[in-house]
């Protein structure tokens, strides 16, 4: 093991959450994490496993505390093209393994843009991508074997063979049951993926909707408020012969990774007058809704090429976002409501966002315990942003528009929800979850302040 710094600040990837652990030590081995988490005295509660700190809430906290670095253990262990698995050390990138499985003609089901996550965090965490046909749209949907590290030192293996049902909780646990060291995932056969973008007026959208779900393809969404605009990035699997073209997600990559944040910051930055400043962002947005109609659109694409490699450490170009999902059923009148909320936001507070919002439809899937389409299929809405002065004041208004309206959070990624607002999205499922990280962790190991008061953990009771 190796310490990294002792009662030093510690940020997350875009450096809006800040925690103060005692220690932040790195784990090379699984005897690293063993002597770690059985010392208490020298490594301190709560134990928080981090990868690469990308989370936007304040789940990976570890105030006086032990913030424990999974990046060095990153191998891939095992592709298995006939089982169809990969199975990894919980600090390996999702980028990186991607890449490895398409040396074997094999890819992930879910290929989310965020190429830094780490497979532990994709297991039991929240993650957000538009379901292709036929599949789920969350990573820990497919994670099918953990190995962790529980509250007394002790190895445990947990595959959806052995015990369906805890891996369902396991899968939405947050590192809250122990330190999840090792990770399969189910994988497919390599496909072609076709992809082409329509842009439609809100009424439009409203009206149409029903029929463009019927079409059966995936459907990422770029929302613009301001512009009464909506732009679908459609996808499907199809059966296109030859080499497939490979530029079209590095043009795409290169705007969400560099030009819009990058422009959001500028403009932000050197041009104080807010009408001017919007006014060039609607300008901006309208470009971008050019650019995706006519040139990124193809019939032969690979995957896991929407999966984007960020920097180690963020930059200038840096961006966050926060995310809530509504039935599906209720979509249109919540997204027509939602634009409604950001002109009104807008005019009372003088902020609006200062990227591009976007959304994710979602198919009903219980294959985790806090899965946001539990009870059925979704779609999201969720604000982007450079996390500009007045982000933080409007996610406040934004969490209490979605709440209102029945929409489920995730915990690491939809910032500062309160627990009121967990419990109406997740009632009951909280104090399941809450009776099975009393009888994994006891002793509260593994459990920060944030997660004691979003699930509802009393101070005075065991779990």
């Amino acid at each position: 093991m190796k310490i990294i710094a002792e009662g030093k600040p510690v940020h997350n990837w875009e450096g809006s959450i800040r925690s103060v652990p005692s220690i932040v030590v790195q784990a090379e081995t699984v005897e690293d994490i063993v002597a770690i988490v059985k010392d208490s005295r020298r490594f301190p509660s709560p134990v928080r496993a981090v990868g690469s700190n990308h989370s936007t809430t304040r789940c990976a906290v570890a105030d006086q505390g032990t913030v424990l670095d999974m990046t060095p253990m990153n191998r891939i262990l095992e592709i298995d093209p006939e089982a169809k698995t990969v199975t990894a050390q919980a600090g390996a990138l999702y980028i990186d393994v991607a890449q490895e499985l398409l040396k074997h003609n094999l890819q992930f089901f879910v290929n989310v843009e965020l190429g830094n996550l780490s497979l532990g965090s994709a297991a039991c965490g929240g993650t957000k991508d538009a379901s292709m046909p036929g599949e789920y749209g969350q990573i820990c949907s497919y994670a099918v074997e953990f190995k962790l590290v529980t509250h007394s030192g002790e190895l445990m293996q947990v595959t959806e063979h052995n015990d369906p049902e805890l891996i369902r909780v396991m899968r939405s646990s947050y590192g809250l049951f122990g330190v999840i060291y090792e990770v399969t995932f189910k994988v497919k056969e390599l496909q072609p993926m076709a992809v082409d973008h329509i842009t439609y007026s809100l009424r439009e959208f409203e009206t149409q909707l029903p029929a463009l779900i019927g079409q059966g393809q995936s459907m990422m969404l770029y929302l613009f408020p301001f512009l009464d605009k909506i732009t679908v990035e459609y996808r499907r699997y199809g059966a296109a012969a030859g080499r497939p073209h490979r530029f079209l997600w590095w043009f795409r990559n290169t705007i969400w990774k560099n030009v819009g944040p990058g422009y959001g910051y500028l403009v932000t930055k050197l041009v104080p007058i807010k009408a001017i400043r919007y006014r060039l962002i609607d300008r901006f947005n309208q470009v971008i809704q050019f650019i995706v109609h006519w040139l990124l659109k193809d019939r032969n694409t690979i995957p896991s090429d929407q999966i984007i490699r960020y920097p180690k450490k963020s930059n200038w170009m840096r961006y966050t976002f926060s995310i809530w999902a509504f039935p599906e059923e209720e979509y249109a009148i919540d997204l027509r409501e939602y634009f409604a909320f950001c002109r009104n936001y807008s005019r009372e507070h003088g902020y609006r966002c200062n990227l591009l919002n976007v959304g994710y439809r979602i198919r009903q899937d219980q294959s985790s315990l806090f899965s946001y389409s539990f009870n059925g299929n979704v779609l999201t809405l969720d604000p982007v942003s450079t996390g500009d002065p007045g982000w933080q004041d409007f996610l406040v208004a934004y969490n209490e528009f979605c709440s209102e309206r029945g929409g489920v959070p995730l915990f690491n990624q939809t910032r500062d929800i309160t627990p009121a607002q967990a419990k109406r999205a997740f009632g009951g499922r909280l104090s399941l979850f809450r009776e099975h990280r009393e009888r994994f962790d006891p002793g509260r190991r593994f459990l920060n302040d944030y997660f004691r008061q979003v699930l509802g953990v009393e101070e005075g009771s065991a779990g």
